[in-house]
């Protein structure tokens, strides 16, 4: 697995300029796509594509 290929809370939150935390809530609260990859240690990725897409069709916020 090629880690700049799949990205955690970190770089999520980074690409949308919030706090990791917040992309946390954002998953417990259904907000964000499912996981493209859960890695060995339990830990959800995301592939950049997938959340590229996912930030052009959410609603914008206030």
């Amino acid at each position: 697995m090629n880690r700049h290929e799949l990205w955690s809370y970190a770089e999520i939150a980074r690409h949308i300029n919030v706090q990791p935390e917040t992309v946390r809530n954002y998953r417990r609260h259904g907000l964000l796509p499912e996981p493209d990859v859960v890695d060995g240690s339990g830990h959800p990725r995301w592939y950049p594509g997938t959340i590229r897409d996912w930030v052009r069709n959410r609603p914008r916020h206030r």
